[in-house]
């Protein structure tokens, strides 16, 4: 692999983790043990069976959470903790064996890249949970798989053509971030005051009147 392709696959895992971890990592070893692509050394611990087993199981098991509304948000708040150092491990093993200072480098940018791909699918995803009907969830869920699959496959492929996606993405992350968390922002005010301006109704004790009895 050339300097661009190793580029491209770094920073296309790093981003991919972010949106998918478990499908990045499954795709990256299918190809690298089907002998579609030459992995760096570093990397070719994603061909292990047991590794590819392990994705693929867990993406099983993701595919279906992440087209359930509500529980897509719990499952991507517990992998903010999860895809972001995967992404940076990742990178870093794609980039091969180099200088501790370029490893460090790759780190930090492949962290920073899930880090964005992950906050941009968390928040739309939020977003889209505040619609009662699950047919924008699921069409949201399957764009995102295909878009993991087809971005890794470009960056292996076609390089160039993947980091102008990418820059063209992170432009767009940059300026929309900032709106989708401050609509978020308004609806958990709105899911707030609705609660405050309806509360729970109280049981109130009713008062019987006593009867008093006389002795005549």
């Amino acid at each position: 692999m050339d300097t661009v392709q190793i580029i491209a696959l770094a920073l296309g895992a790093a981003w991919a983790s972010g949106i998918n971890l478990y499908a990045a990592i499954f795709m990256l070893g299918y190809l690298g043990s089907s002998g579609n692509i030459d992995l760096p050394p570093e990397l070719m611990v994603v061909t292990d069976p047991l590794v590819m087993f392990a994705a693929g199981l867990m993406y099983c098991v993701e595919f279906f959470i992440d087209k359930t509304p509500g529980f897509d948000t719990a499952w991507d708040t517990l992998h903010t903790f999860i895809r972001i150092p995967a992404g940076a491990v990742l990178a870093v093993g794609a980039i091969g064996d180099v200088s501790p200072a370029v490893e460090l480098a790759a780190f930090l940018i492949g962290g920073t890249l899930a880090a964005g791909s992950h906050a941009s699918k968390t928040g739309a995803r939020i977003l889209i949970n505040s619609s009662p009907e699950p047919v924008t969830n699921w069409t949201a869920s399957v764009a995102e798989d295909l878009l993991v699959i087809g971005g890794i496959w470009t960056a292996l492929n076609y390089p160039w053509l993947f980091i102008g996606a990418l820059i063209i993405f992170i432009c767009l992350m940059i300026w929309l971030l900032p709106k989708v968390w401050k609509n978020i922002k308004r609806l958990f005010s709105y899911i707030k005051n609705t609660f405050k301006d309806n509360p729970a109704p109280q049981t109130t004790k009713l008062n019987t009147p006593s009867t008093t009895h006389s002795d005549d």
